[in-house]
């Protein structure tokens, strides 16, 4: 498997820019309009991609499955999952829509697929890749068909055991898939902090050696923040205009301006973590010349005295020799007089 993948203009891996997935999801409510305006918070936001669902309700869910707890709490406890995801399905002609304005507007198009017809929409309309949501992990056949496209795969894997990763991650392969990125994922919205589990990411990239990210359910940007830390390749987020509007994932997502903060955030972690070398900034060093320590005469110096521990002191600026010097020097004689205060310069000596 690779560790590094492309999608689009983005290279993904350890030591790549985040890729940033704003997950508009459903969060459109099945109007095309707010869709459109979705994409644009992304944009201004500056994430990289922007992403859907694709799915027919029917294909889905049957019609007395019932709804998870969280959707029974956004959404009318009366209207079965089934009516609840016939509202929020886009159309074919919708779909061509919104690639078509991603690609105007710069910004790379994803979307979920829920049935394998879903996927063959999503290849006709030349997506750069495919995300596999966590309720689909175990769903090899749809995971198969993904594979089988030649486009890269991400991978949620909320719910997961390693060992169904595992079996997802060889069916990725044995289908001809060398492009694959795990999410680690908690699959409760929204997830706690406590049951997140960061550590998991670093698991699976030692058992995979495939880039690993984190598709985030929890509320606020700082769990995300804290993967970008660690090591995440991919932060994932769900993202609305209002967590107030109805719909099942509102309440569990990010408004524009938290969008634009976790955006923000990654940048900056990514430009703190460095290459790893220890090693003093350039401003660093403008420092040291005021707050490390150079050695000096303590009291004045004749020419021909021979240098004790109790005529040097140690004092800044850090603008001569450093004290780590000091034992190199005791017992040298000073070729010149040397006034109480001066800094010791090795020319001073014999």
């Amino acid at each position: 498997m690779n560790k590094t993948v492309r999608i689009g203009k983005s290279l993904i891996g350890q030591g790549c820019p985040v890729f940033v997935i704003a997950e508009a999801g459903v969060n459109h409510n099945g109007d095309v309009g707010l869709a459109r305006q979705l994409i644009d918070a992304a944009i201004s936001a500056g994430a990289d991609a922007v992403k859907f669902q694709t799915f027919n309700a029917e294909a889905i869910a049957a019609s007395d499955s019932p709804k998870a707890n969280y959707q029974l709490a956004t959404t009318s406890p009366e209207q079965s999952q089934l009516e609840m995801l016939r509202q929020l399905e886009l159309s074919r002609d919708a779909h061509y829509t919104l690639k078509s304005y991603c690609d105007e507007q710069g910004i790379t198009f994803l979307s979920t697929p829920f049935d394998l017809p879903s996927v063959d929409l999503l290849d006709r309309l030349s997506v750069p890749a495919y995300k596999v949501s966590s309720g689909d992990l175990t769903n090899l056949p749809l995971i198969e068909q993904v594979s089988r496209k030649g486009k890269p795969v991400i991978l949620s894997t909320g719910m997961a055991t390693l060992e169904e990763v595992g079996t997802a991650v060889e069916t990725v392969q044995d289908a001809g898939c060398n492009e694959l990125i795990l999410l680690h994922c908690v699959s409760n919205y929204p997830a706690i902090p406590d049951e997140v589990n960061l550590r998991a990411m670093e698991t699976m990239e030692q058992e995979f050696k495939v880039p690993v990210g984190f598709s985030d359910h929890t509320q606020g940007i700082a769990i995300s923040l804290a993967a970008v830390a660690l090591g995440a390749a991919v932060i994932e987020k769900h993202f609305t205009f209002d967590r107030n509007l109805p719909g099942p994932d509102h309440q569990a997502s990010l408004e524009p301006t938290e969008l634009s903060a976790l955006v923000k955030g990654i940048r900056s972690i990514e430009r703190a973590l460095g290459d790893g070398r220890k090693k003093p900034t350039q401003a660093e060093l403008e420092t040291a010349r005021v707050a490390r320590r150079s050695i000096m005469a303590g009291i004045s110096l004749k020419a021909g005295t021979v240098l004790q521990p109790d005529a040097l002191v140690l004092k800044r600026p850090g603008t001569g020799l450093p004290p780590s010097m000091l034992k190199s020097i005791i017992g040298k004689r000073a070729r010149i007089d040397i006034p109480a205060g001066t800094i010791i310069k090795l020319e001073m000596l014999d």
